[in-house]
């Protein structure tokens, strides 16, 4: 009988051990989920290095950008279409008729996928930002300090800014920010499965603007060199400025920081795709892109890698051949060419696909075939920010300086004898019941879409203009539609984080 006991004892505790085991595996993987901090055992950030000096703080700042693209809402969009030929995953067929994907958190190109890898940039973020006060540096080094301090509390807004109005109601304006916002994490995590609860959009987007404003006088560009396009810079800052105060609504303030990035030369910041160089690289599928996403353009103001597929030809949707050809002939200028249509890949049987991203892949080892496919994407350029001073001059009814900046747009992007763009050219475009302010915003609204046409950012539109759409299937019908203020614009808050972190859901 003792023996029997003994057995018995042994028997229990190495079930308990195994079972405690599993539970702390499962445990971190759905925390990780949630917020992608595995501090409650202690680690340190990246496992290898301490953070006891201002070099390693910065070197951790750059794990502080989500590698995650939200390229993927495009499928979501009006641009889009079901498309013939390509390898459609379970995830792409349930986004394209805006149901939510059943998919792992380690699916990339999935709403999953953005908010851990997201997060995950955000606890890096705030492992810098938790000891950067507390290091014994010389006087000499407080500017060094203060930038590093400055891109870590940058990088933190921006990744909740991206999060907050991915997962949250938008038409902030409208709704005084009352919807659920998303959890604004400010420190390392020191429990183990900690519940959050979701704050207000407005609250979210307060807490994103103190960060914001206070990165913007800290940051510092003289600290970097060579790869400084790939972290927050001055110019960046602003960029980032002016997109968060035209998405609140906040129409001076956004003409504020564009003007102090753009000033009185904004065709220094807008690529020249009429230029000798860029229509010598149109023969390029690999020059072209490279080209695109130079870190020599001025334009390029913030890249960041981004781990996706969805600049691969057999992978997903596309555009439309037709819609496409239609998109962009559609101007007011006779026998003028936009630039922007080509060079296109051909996607699939029915689709194209605008060149802009090169298709990269990282080995997972030299002699491997296995790897990490990416491309790189511009977070931030000065076309966006001159299109959001555009929006701002209209809103407050400055047309001459709006249509100004519109000129600016249009020298580097119509080829022809005659692309002077004026309000009775726009008047004689559009309908003549349709008021002045009316027509520039639509003809805004056209050029924002031909301008960030396959690079995520159409989605943000379709919320804040209440645009609706509808997806044909492979037959061209009709399968699915999406109305003007439809509750499910707003991505659903991952399954794992609502069951693990106590997250409210989103209505549907």
């Amino acid at each position: 009988m003792k023996k029997l006991i003994q057995r018995l004892t042994v028997f229990v505790v190495n079930l308990i051990d195994l079972l405690v085991d599993k539970l702390k595996q499962g445990a971190v993987l759905l925390l990780l989920v949630l917020s992608a901090c595995s501090s409650f055992l202690e680690e340190i950030p990246d496992n290898r290095v301490s953070l006891d000096d201002l070099d390693k703080a910065a070197q951790l700042m750059t794990n502080a950008y989500s590698d995650a693209s939200y390229a993927f809402t495009d499928w979501m969009s009006d641009d889009f279409t079901y498309t013939i030929g390509t390898t459609l995953r379970p995830s792409h067929q349930q986004m394209y008729v805006w149901e939510e994907p059943f998919s792992d958190p380690n699916e990339q190109d999935t709403p999953a996928f953005f908010w851990y890898q997201t997060y995950t940039a955000i606890s890096h973020a705030n492992e810098v930002l938790n000891i950067i006060d507390e290091l014994e540096i010389d006087e000499s080094d407080i500017p060094y300090r203060d930038a590093i301090k400055g891109e870590a509390l940058l990088a933190r807004a921006y990744g909740h800014f991206m999060l907050v109005n991915l997962f949250s109601e938008d038409n902030w304006i409208l709704k005084n920010g009352s919807g659920l916002g998303v959890p604004y994490i400010e420190t390392p995590e020191t429990e183990f499965l900690v519940e959050y609860e979701r704050p207000s959009v407005n609250k979210t987007y307060e807490e994103i603007e103190d960060d914001l404003k206070l990165g913007l006088e800290l940051v510092d560009d003289s600290f970097y060199s060579n790869s400084g396009k790939y972290h927050f810079t001055k110019n960046a800052a602003l960029a980032f400025a002016s997109r968060y105060y035209l998405f609140t609504g906040d129409f001076i303030r956004c003409l504020q920081y564009s003007n102090e990035l753009l000033g009185s030369n904004p065709g220094a910041f807008v690529r020249d795709m009429t230029s000798e160089e860029f229509r010598a690289a149109k023969s390029s599928t690999t020059g072209y892109p490279q080209l695109y996403s130079s870190p020599d353009l001025p334009s390029n103001l913030m890249l960041m890698r981004k781990i996706s597929l969805v600049q691969r030809t057999d992978f997903a949707y596309g555009i439309d051949r037709n819609d496409y050809g239609s998109l962009f002939a559609s101007n007011v200028f006779d026998d003028a060419t936009d630039e922007r249509e080509n060079p296109a890949w051909v996607k699939g049987q029915n689709a194209l696909y605008p060149v802009r991203y090169e298709s990269l892949f990282e080995r997972s080892s030299i002699n491997s075939n296995v790897g990490t496919p990416y491309h790189i994407a511009l977070a931030f350029r000065g076309e966006e920010v001159l299109l959001n001073r555009v929006e701002c001059n209209i809103q407050l009814g400055n047309n001459d300086e709006a249509i100004a900046d519109l000129q600016v747009l249009s020298d580097r992007r119509y080829s022809g004898d005659d692309v002077v763009l004026s309000m009775e050219l726009l008047r004689d475009f559009y309908p003549s019941t349709w008021t002045d302010f009316t027509i520039l915003y639509e003809y805004l609204i056209l050029e924002r879409q031909k301008e960030f046409i396959a690079q995520g950012m159409r989605w943000f539109d379709l919320k804040r203009f209440q645009v609706p759409v509808q997806h044909l299937g492979p037959d061209g019908s009709v399968i699915a539609e999406l109305e003007a203020d439809d509750p499910r614009k707003v991505l659903q808050i991952p399954t794992s984080a609502q069951e693990v972190g106590g997250l409210e859901p989103n209505e549907r």
